[in-house]
């Protein structure tokens, strides 16, 4: 069915603000993917702060030029039926959502992505950030590599305690026997 100019001028707008908010934007086929993996795939997102669109292409290209940091981006790959993943806080959740997504449905494919100052990325490259490990994963790792030497200091300052009491509880029985 085809979208009224309001419609139209409504959803380049929303594009706008998704681009100009979005620390990455990745677009990727979608064609053949069933409508409940779809749904599967905007909920799970959505949780991660990943926004899913499908939008022309066309009125995507109207928005990615009407955003000033966007306007030279290249519109070649802009081809076929595309779905745009936006995140605002995330730069690398658009991608590992679509990849998490893609492992059971291989219809969905990446073709490129967009970053907030404008550089495009190639399918490639989007891969290559879907398959780094997720801020939180990063945090806790961070956070186990810091508290790795505060458990040795613990451990060896209790070890000595412990040493000390076992000799003063053996020393006890040896003169209560």
């Amino acid at each position: 069915m085809a979208l009224s100019k309001e419609k139209k001028v409504g959803t380049v707008d929303e594009v706008k603000r998704l681009l100009a908010g979005s620390k990455m934007t990745v677009f990727a086929h979608y064609q053949g993917t069933p409508v409940k993996a779809m749904q599967e795939l905007r909920s799970t997102a959505k949780e991660g702060g990943t926004v899913i669109r499908v939008v022309k292409n066309r009125l995507f290209k109207k928005a990615l030029a009407a955003t000033d940091n966007l306007k030279d981006v290249d519109q070649e790959n802009l081809r076929g039926q595309l779905l745009y993943a936006f995140n605002e806080t995330d730069e690398v959740a658009p991608a590992q959502n679509l990849a998490a997504s893609a492992r059971t449905n291989p219809q969905i494919k990446f073709v490129g992505a967009i970053t907030a100052d404008g550089q495009l990325l190639s399918a490639d490259e989007v891969q290559s950030l879907a398959n780094l490990p997720t801020k939180d994963q990063l945090k806790a790792q961070l956070v186990a590599t810091i508290g790795s030497p505060l458990s040795g200091v613990v451990k060896v300052m209790t070890a000595n305690v412990r040493g000390v009491l076992n000799i003063l509880r053996a020393r006890a029985e040896s003169l209560s026997s």
